[in-house]
Order: structure tokens, then sequence, then C-alpha cells
């Protein structure tokens, strides 16, 4: 009797495969907007009174311990690369001892048979590991079980919920009604039993957003600005092969900015800066602005798709060039390069 043919994959899960696709192309990036990153000042120190070998990486976040204030940032799941992809990814993330967020698991929550693609735990079993869901999906039936099940599933330590309404509503299909949307955050994540993080996609986590959600007590906030991956470009690549709206993909609060913005409206809320983190540099600008950590996603995608060693080659550059960055600016370790900002 012949093999069963393996199941048709879902539409959710071809778009998955068509975002990695669109993700690699240069047209995927801002194009004219930058991560503001460049313009923040960085001191160099000619007699830095440390020494590089010295530097001390080490920080925590969300309660756990990092070898360096890093996350691999989210990507993918739901089809057999992305499985491949996020396998590499948590490997290296187990190997240089850093933190690894997820891509949505909305695909693995509504087709169980796609939970492996996320599922990593088996190479990575002690790093910081953070599931990943849409807000819009919690005004459409979802609901403490659902963010639950997302975690326990993969056996991840805490839950991003990330917002995106401009990749939305330039998806042919994508979910734009979000009246009620704060409120129903703000009752639902005081009562989920494990931290929570509220997450841009790219455009960047406004002041106004961050006052409206205070209720919800989120344990941390990825600003996620703009100046890297537009997934507004993403969308309009994967569903038209070209962009057709370039003024409106460019929309967002760049990364450097965003972050500035986030710190006044939530201090003391731990932050993480994605969005256009690209060396090393970028790093170690973004915690003088007052970043926990940096997340860190489009530069790993290639890599993720020959191998965990190729991810672990990109990152330990990163991280070095990171060291190097404090070294000469007199910083023996994270706290002093974050209390560059006042924060500590």
């Amino acid at each position: 009797m012949p093999d069963a043919a393996p199941p048709a994959p879902s539409p959710l899960s071809t778009r998955k495969l068509r975002h990695i696709e669109a993700c690699l192309l240069p047209e995927s990036q801002y194009q004219h907007v930058t991560t503001g990153l460049e313009r923040v000042p960085w001191l160099y120190r000619a007699l830095p009174e440390t020494d590089l070998d010295d530097v001390d990486l080490r920080t925590t976040f969300l309660g756990r311990a990092l070898a360096a204030p890093v996350l691999i940032g989210a990507m993918t799941g739901g089809a057999e690369k992305a499985r491949i992809i996020n396998r590499h990814l948590a490997t290296a993330a187990a190997r240089l001892g850093i933190g690894m967020m997820l891509g949505s698991q909305r695909v693995m929550l509504e087709h169980p048979d796609a939970a492996p693609t996320f599922q990593v735990r088996e190479h990575a079993p002690d790093i910081l590991l953070v599931g990943n869901l849409g807000a819009a999906q919690f005004l459409q039936g979802y609901g403490a079980a659902q963010a639950t099940r997302a975690v326990q599933e993969v056996g991840a330590d805490a839950l991003a919920i990330h917002v995106n309404p401009l990749q939305e509503a330039l998806q042919p299909g994508g979910d734009t009604h979000w009246q009620g949307l704060t409120e129903r955050l703000n009752s639902l994540v005081p009562h989920l039993p494990f931290p929570v993080i509220l997450k841009e996609v790219g455009h960047g986590l406004d002041p106004a957003t961050i006052h409206a959600v205070r209720p919800a007590g989120f344990a941390a906030l990825d600003v996620a600005g703009a100046g890297g991956t537009s997934w507004a470009r993403v969308e309009q690549l994967v569903h038209h092969g070209q962009v057709l709206s370039p003024d409106l993909c460019e929309l967002g609060h760049p990364t450097a900015d965003a972050l500035r913005a986030a710190r006044l409206a939530a201090p003391g809320t731990p932050l993480i800066a994605s969005g256009g983190i690209r060396t090393g540099l970028d790093a170690a600008r973004a915690l003088s602005l007052g970043a926990g950590a940096v997340a860190v996603a489009r530069p790993l995608l290639a890599p993720a798709l020959d191998s965990a060693d190729a991810v672990e080659a990109w990152l330990r550059t990163f991280l070095q060039d990171l060291r190097v960055a404090l070294f000469v600016g007199g910083f023996p370790d994270v706290p002093s390069a974050r209390a560059a900002s006042g924060s500590s």
C-alpha cells in the first residue's frame, strides 16, 4: 500500500513561506527611513581604563540570566522550512546563552500539525524563550486559554503580543477590526500566569499606545521601530510582487525615537530595542538609550537557512563588536552602558 501523501499546507503555512522569501529581498527594507541609531553619539575614550577581554556582557532580562543583552527576534513558523530555521536559531542561541522569540503562533493554534515547527526546546532547553501571538486575535475569540497554549505547548517562559495595524491594513483580508482591543488587553494580561511583552513588528510603539496599555502591566515593551524590515512592504511583496504603497510603507517611529519615547512613557519598564539592529554598535547605542536588551531578526534569516553554525558565526561577530564598542566607550559592563541613559 503506498505511503499516504503529506497533508497539503494550509493557506497560513503557505503565507509564512512567502514571508520568508519576501524578507530576504532588499525591497522588504525601509528605503528612506533609518533607525536613527546612527545619529546617537557614542563615547570614544582613548584611555578606556578597562581590558577588552574583561568587558562583561552578562545581564538579566525578565528574571533570566543572559550571556549578553541579545534576543533572536521573532521570525517564522508553520512550515517545514520554518522548522529548520527555528531549529538552527535555537541551537545557536543555546550555544551563546542568549534568548529567542518565536514567530506568530496563530498557525500552530489553528493547525496543530504545525506545532513541531515552533518546538525548539529539544535544541535549547535552557534559553529564555518567548512565544508570540497577534493582538488582533484577542478580539476574535482568543483569550487566556489560547495564550496559555501558546506558551505551554512550546515550553516558553513568556509571551509576546504583537501589534501590527499597518501590516494588517495592507494585507488582503487582514485583521482591521481593532476597536476595543486596548480594553481587551488591559483586562486580559494581568491575569496571565507568565510575563507578557507588548511588541510592534517594525513600525514602532508610540507613547499614546504605551500610556493606554499601562493598566495591563506588560512585563516589557519591544519598541520594534522603523528603519529595518517594513512588514507593510513584506505584505505587498507577498501579495502583489511589488510595493504598491511606498509612502504608507515608510510610516513608523524610528527605533531610536521609539526607545526615547518609551523610556519616558513607561519609566522602569524593561525595553527591548528591535527594528533595524544590524551591528554591535547599534546594540551599544540602543543600550545607551535605555534598552535592556536588543533583538535581531532579519540579518539571521539567511544564515538560519544554512546552519546553526552560520547563525552562531554571525552572532559571535555581532557580540564581539558590541564588546569592542563598550570597551572603547570606557564601559566595563552592560549596566554602566545603560547608566549613560539614566537607566540601570
